[in-house]
């Protein structure tokens, strides 16, 4: 069922999510996102009245929540800078690490796994061995805590230049 419905809507779903996105790339990503949950949910997804709509709207969540981590990374980024194509020795690239190690484990698990991996809460859950809930609390903690670790070494946001400068 799931592979027929994937060659019958799998084309449709994408233009419109792009629609939604602006990014095919993006739509693409959603799509097979959905469908991928399709997959580990088959008994679930066999009931559904209108599994197409269904796929759509997960499809439509996904894209939604990257992008609310996008825009939250890229903040982050705007008070410590780009980062960097290799490792980094800058003050700014210095201090984030820095700050990550005063992170409580679990936070500094948390951030990495969705920041940088970019997983969502669920996997991050699953791959934790703790609750979803537990995930989102440690992700707000962990942004809130870092923004302060930041601010306390002097970081600052980024200037006419670019670049980032430490407070004298």
């Amino acid at each position: 069922m799931i592979s027929e419905l994937y060659a019958g809507s799998f084309r449709r779903l994408v233009v419109q999510l792009y629609a939604v996105t602006g990014d095919l790339s993006e739509a693409q990503e959603a799509v097979q996102e959905a469908f991928t949950r399709a997959l580990a949910a088959p008994g679930r997804f066999a009931r559904l009245d209108n599994p197409e709509a269904w796929l759509r709207r997960v499809a439509v969540n996904v894209a939604r929540s990257r992008h609310r981590r996008r825009r939250v990374l890229d903040r982050l980024l705007l008070r410590i800078g780009p980062p960097p194509a290799v490792a980094d020795r800058s003050p700014e690239h210095l201090a984030l690490l820095a700050a990550m190690r005063e992170l409580p484990e679990g936070q500094r698990q948390a951030l990495a796994l969705h920041y940088l991996v970019d997983l969502p809460v669920d996997e991050i859950a699953t791959t934790l061995g703790v609750s979803a809930g537990t995930v989102k609390s440690r992700l707000s903690r962990g942004r809130q805590a870092l923004a302060a670790l930041l601010a306390e070494t002097g970081v600052t946001g980024s200037t006419s230049t670019g670049r980032i400068n430490a407070r004298s």
